[in-house]
């Protein structure tokens, strides 16, 4: 872990790990194997939104 230490404050610059779950290829939105899939967006936009649809309804049914 790498700090920096100013004027009493101690900031957290970076971290490494050898069981870190992060990588570089699967976060790329360039072309490739596992490149991100626009189409992945959709579905979670919409499932994301659900919660809000489920209270508007809920709200919409009690008059509020």
């Amino acid at each position: 872990m790498r700090l920096k230490l100013y004027k009493g404050n101690v900031i957290m610059i970076g971290r490494e790990s050898q069981y870190s779950l992060y990588d570089q290829d699967l976060l790329t939105f360039e072309e490739g194997a596992v490149a991100y899939d626009h189409r992945d967006a959709a579905g979670f936009i919409k499932l994301n939104a659900l919660r809000l649809r489920t209270l508007g309804q809920r709200k919409k049914k009690l008059g509020l």
